[in-house]
């Protein structure tokens, strides 16, 4: 029952995003001539980097998935710790990015780039952060011995949530940061 209702909670927020995506575009790419200017001051390289570390995150809750499954509580608690880290890590990346742009005055209210940018980020940094409360919750009933027998499902479902907004953010970095080098975007 849980696996049905994350997967419901995720379609929804398929349509969410992707309403997110579809507006970044179309109010960034062809409508401020401003834009084009303030795409320039993100950081792809870096960005690219964090993005790595996010997408290694789901490579180690897999692998903790799988050594629960195998009923290898000791390694999944290890392997939480580890996603958490990498999810925490690009938290940290978003930031440092947000920071950067803020001082070069690229702000959520003085474009509508920043108002764009900041909300689609913002919004999947907010999902991380909430997966990072989920997967926290994880290793806390870990630690209470909540999975000694590998009957339960609930780490089958954090999981379904955490491999989406990994998946969400290969889109939004493909958009944001990957896109803009291959349009002419106007100046």
């Amino acid at each position: 029952m849980n696996k049905m209702m994350i997967k419901m909670l995720v379609f929804t927020e398929v349509f969410f995003f992707l309403s997110l995506i579809m507006a970044y575009v179309y109010m960034v790419y062809y409508g401020d001539t401003r834009s084009a200017g303030e795409i320039k001051s993100l950081h792809i390289s870096t960005t690219g980097f964090f993005t790595f570390i996010l997408l290694s995150s789901s490579f180690t809750f897999y692998i903790a998935e799988k050594n629960y499954l195998k009923g290898n509580v000791k390694q999944l608690k290890i392997w939480l710790v580890i996603t958490m880290i990498l999810g925490a890590i690009f938290l940290f990346g978003q930031g440092n990015e947000y920071y950067h742009l803020i001082r070069e005055q690229i702000t959520l209210g003085a474009s509508v780039f920043g108002t764009n940018f900041f909300t689609l980020t913002g919004f999947h940094g907010f999902h991380v952060f909430v997966g990072l409360v989920l997967l926290s919750i994880l290793l806390t009933m870990s630690l209470l011995g909540d999975f000694n027998s590998n009957q339960s499902t609930v780490i089958q479902t954090v999981g379904i949530y955490w491999h989406f907004v990994d998946a969400v953010w290969i889109v939004v970095f493909t958009v944001v940061y990957v896109m803009p080098r291959f349009m002419d975007m106007k100046t």
